[in-house]
């Protein structure tokens, strides 16, 4: 499970170095991909074998299914970490978070997502005060 959150910076070549403990989780070679809310998603090659699944058996009838498919499929990426640990974010990735130098790194239990520092900040100061309704509204989801 990934969790925690890291401020990193991307270099001049447009690599980042992922945190340790999630580096060990992810192994050598992953997958980076365009998120939502404009950041992006990363999975190690099993949740996102998983995922793959679980998007193969939405209906290609259904237009929105097929959006979805392109949108997350067309923006990923196989990614690998050298030897110190950095990886190379491709620049269509960089592009769509608005990755530019200061970037956040945060564990969302199977995945991790990757914010644009100020864009991170945007959200939590956006979110902090709903924070409590939210949860109120997950209740009857047994949350």
């Amino acid at each position: 499970m990934f969790m925690g959150e890291y401020n990193h910076s991307i270099d001049n070549k447009g690599r980042m170095i992922f945190p340790a403990k999630f580096r060990e989780e992810l192994g050598e070679r992953f997958i980076i991909t365009k998120g939502l809310d404009n950041c992006l998603f990363v999975y190690g090659a099993e949740e996102w074998r998983i995922l793959e699944e679980k998007l193969r058996k939405l209906s290609l009838a259904k237009p929105e299914a097929r959006a979805f498919a392109r949108f997350f499929f067309a923006g990923a990426a196989e990614v690998e970490s050298d030897k110190q640990g950095r990886v190379l974010i491709p620049n269509n990735l960089r592009d769509y978070g608005k990755l530019d130098k200061d970037v956040v790194v945060i564990g969302v239990s199977t995945r991790i997502e990757i914010w644009a520092k100020d864009a991170w900040d945007d959200y939590n100061a956006a979110i902090g005060p709903e924070v409590a309704q939210i949860a109120e509204n997950l209740v009857d989801l047994g949350i």
